[in-house]
């Protein structure tokens, strides 16, 4: 492979990667404020609390996606069967978590649907 190619890519895949983690930590920030802003309101809602832990869900689907761009780059200068099985290991786990996501999205739209 061309030294120029991987001298190119690699500070591409740290970047993907720091960018995942930034994802993360906003994501789990935002997820214990809004968690600890819940637990000490009066009103429990079910709603907000699934509503909490959708917003969540949304910004670790996020990072996942940083994760795989990083790992598509890193399988196209080093195609072994390593970065091959963690590619497809992120790809399933990215796939469905968006399943899951999306479902748990929809009902909480049909139920404010029925109560609004």
């Amino acid at each position: 492979m061309d030294e120029w190619l991987i001298r190119f890519t690699e500070p591409v895949i740290v970047a993907l990667d720091l960018i995942a983690l930034a994802v993360i930590i906003a994501g789990t920030l935002r997820a214990v404020y809004d968690a600890l802003r819940f637990l000490a309101s009066s009103q429990h809602d079910r709603h907000e609390r699934r509503q909490i832990w959708i917003n969540y869900s949304h910004w670790l689907v996020g990072a996942l996606t940083f994760q795989l761009a990083a790992d598509i780059v890193e399988s196209s200068i080093a195609p072994d069967w390593d970065s091959i099985g963690r590619l497809a290991a992120v790809a399933v786990i990215r796939t469905f978590l968006n399943y899951f996501l999306e479902r748990d999205a929809q009902e909480v739209r049909e139920r404010q649907r029925e109560n609004p």
